[in-house]
Formats: C-alpha cells, structure tokens, sequence
C-alpha cells in the first residue's frame, strides 16, 4: 500500500486505530455536553471520562455478532467503563451514545481527519514550493528554448518555467485552504437531522470542542458536495503535480536531456541496458494523478443519496479517501525529492537554444515591419519566406539581412535588437519576480 511511502503523520491519520481513536473523541464530547447540562450525572461522566477505552481486538470480535461497526465499538466503550469503574458507577457507560446516530460520530470524527490532513498536505505542498523557488533562484536568467507543440518556438528562461510551476503550486495552497475550511464540519443531529434529542444549540457546543463547525442543515450525514468538491481539489492539485513531471520527463529525453533525475550509485536504470538513466519517478508521479483523479469522479458519484441518506457512499469512502490523501502526499513528496536532486544542465541549455540559430526570432522582424508600416500580412510573409529558406538550410539572419525589403525599412541597429537575446528576455524576470508577490497566485 502507499501508505508505506508517504509522510508518518498521514499515515497516522487514517490508520484505523486512529479513527477509532476519533470515534472516541466525539463520543466523550457528547458525553461531556451532556453532563454540562445536567443530563449525564457528574459521577457517571467521571467513569466514563476516566474509564471509557476499546481494542480493536475486542471491537472486532463484538462485530461478528453486531455486523456493525460503530454498534460494536460503542458496546466496547460501555464494557470498559463497566469493568474499571466503581460498583456503584458500572452502568455509567449506558450515557454513551446517548440521543445520537451512528453517523454523528463517524461524520463528525471524518471532518476532523479531514482537516487534520489538509493541513499535513499544505507542510508537504509548502515544502515542494521550497524546492521549486530555490531551483528558480539559481536558473532564473538562464536561457533556454520554449517549446509549443513539441518544436522549438522562442527562448524563454528556465527560471521562467520554474515561476510558473511555482504559481500554479501556491494557487493549489489557496483552494486547498477553502477546501478544508468546508469540510471541516460535523453533525450531531441525529438519525435524519432533524435535532430530535440533540438541540442545535448542544450540536454546536459539541462541535467547538472538537475544533469543528455544524453542517447547517445536514441530513443523517454530512452532505457530500463538501467531500466530492474536496476530491476535486486534490485532483486539480494532482494534475499540477503532473505537469511538473511531465515536463521533467520530456526535459530528460536522449535528444533534449536538459535536466535529468537524480541517479545513484549503483541504480539500476534497466535489468536489460545498463545505460539507461530512466525518469521513472516523474512517471510515477504520473501515474499516480490518474487515480487520484479516477477518485475523484468516484466521490462526485457519492453527492446523490436517497431521501436522507443510504449506504452507497460508505464503502467507497472507506477506500478512496485515505488512499487519495495518502497518493497525494506521496506525490508531493516524491516531486520535492526530485526537484531537490535534478541535475540541470544550461550548457545543453543553450546549445538546443541555438539549434535553429536566429530562426527563433521570426516573430521580432515581423513586429519591426509593422512597426515600419508593413501590412501584419505582408510582414508575417517577409519573416516567413526567409524561415522557409532557413528550413533548407540558409542562414536566418544572413537571409534577411540581405532582402532589400528589410534593408530599405530597417537599420543596421534595428535588426541587430531584432536578432538580440537580451532584449527578447528582457521582461523575463518578471515572471520570477511576480511569482513571489501574492498576486502571482491568483
């Protein structure tokens, strides 16, 4: 499972012991607003407070009569106040589960693992961002080829490349916040929501206790547009994790190879060609956002229930939500670790830069025409029939040059910015500038 590979704190999160550990949280709360208000006698909360624990030995064998979870830990709760309380307080446990639904502590107790998680993925996400701002400090004035549709368009900066990254990755941070924000919610009003035992009032007490906010007008659950809209964060932030890697893995290929993965001593890149240096974790990084998004399409299907609610959500959370927290922790680490790593090579850099010589600067003698009053046509074909020429071999520069229509139009210096790399990359720190700004997040 994943869950071997990312950090320990999301692991704790959605190990089982944990949930119940939650599920314990709620019930105590309950227990406690309850004795608050003089409902639970102040003995019998004690017993409970001090007394109430479970095993997932003794839940699990209490299941296999109950067929039901949260009934088998409660019945656990209630044998352990039972069997370590006073004479005279053993039934104190029956205050457990009191007035409540299964769901207001499985919902309420998930609101909290919910929140606790977004805030471990936000460590992980800002330390990823950590990653991409100090590669972008160190290349962010070097030169390199853009690329539109896989072939050579015009030169840009690495460190422009990096901004971007960079940008698109504290957005993330931002919906991810919202996101958590509106599912750190619970509920504690009952077997349809309709506050029968609990009033709104107590429902909210509880609730502060636990750090969490009532869901307004739930149902027996939680309404799931809260966790499908979540999933759905994730997946964007998941992609983003993919364009990263997508780029580094065609960054890396034989004929471009301008960075490459971090390789080992003693790696083993293919058990058949021992040359080879693969970039097998940005592939997994991909591969691992097509499941990530996979569930969230699953967790959209969960939004419709009948009437109040039914069962279809139940198992399918079981399974996605702690394996898409888990994926997407994974893969922030994973990219961070390579990023921290890669070998960036400006020398190849450049020499791909100038593999089509002046070629890349087509779109600069178009704009100096029409500054001169050339028609957009007729520049754009003046630039174009010497890149055609340059295509069977000519020099780019040399050709125009030597064309009368630009010589009569343009000046020795003029065309010398033309054919200049500093000016084309003359705003192209803004973009590493602006992606430190708060507004290069919106």
């Amino acid at each position: 499972m994943i869950d071997r590979y990312c950090t320990p704190a999301m692991s704790s999160l959605w190990s089982r012991q944990a949930k119940y550990e939650r599920w314990l949280d709620v019930e105590l709360a309950i227990c406690e607003a309850y004795a608050a208000d003089g409902v639970i006698p102040q003995g019998d909360w004690d017993a409970i407070r001090d007394h109430a624990g479970f095993t997932l030995e003794r839940c699990d064998a209490i299941e296999l009569e109950t067929r039901h979870d949260l009934a088998a830990f409660v019945r656990a709760l209630e044998e352990s106040v039972a069997a370590a309380a006073e004479a005279d307080r053993a039934n104190a446990g029956r205050w457990i589960h009191f007035g409540v639904t299964s769901y207001d502590v499985i919902d309420t107790a998930l609101g909290m693992m919910l929140r606790d998680s977004c805030d471990v993925l936000q460590g992980s996400l800002a330390q990823l961002i950590d990653a991409v701002r100090q590669l972008k400090t160190t290349y962010a004035a070097t030169p390199a080829i853009g690329r539109t549709h896989g072939i050579h368009a015009e030169p840009i900066t690495f460190g422009s490349k990096l901004a971007g990254w960079e940008t698109e990755l504290r957005r993330g941070q931002v919906r991810l916040t919202a996101a958590q924000d509106d599912v750190s919610v619970g509920k504690i009003s009952g077997a349809v929501g309709i506050h029968a035992h609990v009033s709104p009032e107590l429902e909210t007490r509880i609730l502060s206790r636990l750090g969490l906010r009532s869901d307004p007008v739930s149902t027996q659950i939680v309404n799931r547009d809260r966790l499908a809209n979540l999933l759905c964060v994730l997946a964007v932030l998941a992609g983003g994790l993919e364009r990263i890697a997508t780029e580094l893995r065609n960054l890396q290929r034989t004929e471009i190879l301008e960075v490459q993965e971090a390789f080992a001593k003693g790696q083993t890149g293919s058990s058949a060609m021992p040359h080879k240096r693969n970039p097998w974790n940005s592939e997994t990084v991909v591969g691992l956002a097509r499941i990530v998004r996979g569930n969230a399409g699953m967790m959209l299907e969960t939004i419709a229930t009948w009437h109040e609610r039914d069962l279809t959500n139940s198992s399918l959370e079981r399974v996605i939500l702690p394996d898409t927290f888990q994926l997407v922790d994974f893969m922030l680490g994973r990219l961070t670790r390579i990023l921290a790593g890669l070998v960036v090579m400006p020398e190849r850099m450049r020499t791909n830069l100038e593999q089509m010589g002046d070629l890349v600067f087509s779109e600069h003698l178009m704009i100096a025409l029409i500054r001169k009053g050339l028609s957009r046509r007729d520049a754009y074909g003046i630039a174009q029939r010497h890149a055609a020429r340059s295509w069977e071999g000519a020099d780019f520069q040399t050709s125009v040059r030597e064309d009368p229509d630009v010589a009569e139009r343009l000046t020795h210096a003029e065309l010398d910015e033309v054919f200049s790399l500093s000016h084309h990359l003359r705003h192209a720190n803004h973009a590493v500038r602006i992606s430190e700004s708060p507004q290069g997040s919106r």
